[in-house]
């Protein structure tokens, strides 16, 4: 909740939509008296439909850009800045089915997040020997990979940022004639860097691929699912078999959670379960600590999320 005494109202930017509500429009008509819940809810509507007929049809992931990027420090010069993590701009759907635009790139300051996660003993929980396995394959081509590095994943989440004031009715616990309440909201982003901890060779932490499913899924037994996972996944199966199997995703893909939005398994405990996985960072560090950097060398996976390709795109890569 935000709210501040020179206003004289309260506000708050917690988004409806992380209630996943069902599809409930106002109706009106002429001489109702209407207030500005009721035009919340009509902006929620539409916003929802939206959401859900994005989220349905595309998933969540990558849709454009946001490029991750290592940019070592320049210590001196005209173009001297701090080493970074940068976030180039694009366009992403997060779990909900909001679009997350970076308008511009965006960028972490690398060594200050260092010293703070080393401050709380994050760094040496999320700390690994032979961390090559927690990459994507085409990231581990034509590098040297480290002995022993600190993963860290990078997320992008949606957030609204009240913009603007215009004069309003005092709300809330105030009295007064001149008050003024938030007349804009943007849809903003932000950007974490997160230690991953716990990761294991059978627990690699990565988001599942678009359309794959946690099996099994409702009324379906565990052998179903994965036969109908495997069907799916070998180009070379029977026609009818790989059609079949097609006709189960959509008819067992239908899910909607009442409460909470269960997590993916590349969400840590500390990170919004609607966040968008962007990217994993593996930094070098000492054999004999953790928390000790090796080298300024730091190797980023841009190819470990989901990404949803443009029909444009799938045109022209499949030859149309």
């Amino acid at each position: 909740m935000t709210s501040t005494a020179n206003t004289a109202t309260t506000f708050s930017t917690a988004d409806p939509l992380t209630r996943q509500p069902l599809g409930e429009r106002p109706v009106y008509a002429t001489g109702m008296l209407l207030d500005a819940q009721d035009f919340l809810d009509e902006q929620t509507y539409h916003r929802s439909q939206l959401a859900r007929a994005l989220g349905a049809v595309a998933g969540s992931g990558t849709l454009a850009g946001l490029l991750v990027q290592h940019r070592p420090a320049v210590e001196t010069g005209l173009d001297a800045a701090p080493e970074e993590i940068q976030v180039n701009a694009g366009l992403a759907v997060d779990r909900l089915g909001r679009l997350i635009e970076l308008p511009r790139p965006a960028c972490l300051r690398l060594q200050p997040w260092w010293d703070a996660e080393a401050a709380r003993t994050s760094l040496q929980q999320a700390d690994y020997t032979s961390p090559g396995r927690f990459i994507s394959a085409r990231a581990q081509a034509g590098v040297a990979l480290p002995v022993r590095a600190v993963v860290a994943d990078v997320f992008l989440r949606f957030v609204a940022c009240p913009r603007g004031l215009t004069p309003a009715f005092a709300s809330g616990p105030f009295d007064a004639l001149n008050a003024v309440s938030v007349s804009r909201l943007r849809d903003a982003y932000e950007l974490h860097l997160v230690p991953r901890q716990n990761l294991s060779d059978t627990g690699l932490g990565l988001p599942l691929r678009a359309g794959a499913f946690t099996l099994p899924v409702d009324q379906e037994t565990a052998a179903e699912a994965l036969a109908r996972e495997a069907a799916m996944d070998n180009p070379s199966a029977d026609a009818d078999e790989r059609r079949a199997a097609l006709q189960d995703a959509v008819l067992h893909g239908y899910h909607r959670t009442a409460g909470e939005l269960p997590r993916g398994p590349e969400h840590p405990p500390t990170v919004d379960a609607s966040a968008v996985f962007i990217a994993r960072v593996l930094i070098p560090v000492n054999p004999l600590d953790p928390t000790q950097r090796q080298g300024s060398a730091v190797l980023v996976d841009n190819h470990s999320r989901r990404f949803l390709p443009g029909l444009g795109v799938l045109a022209r890569w499949t030859g149309l």
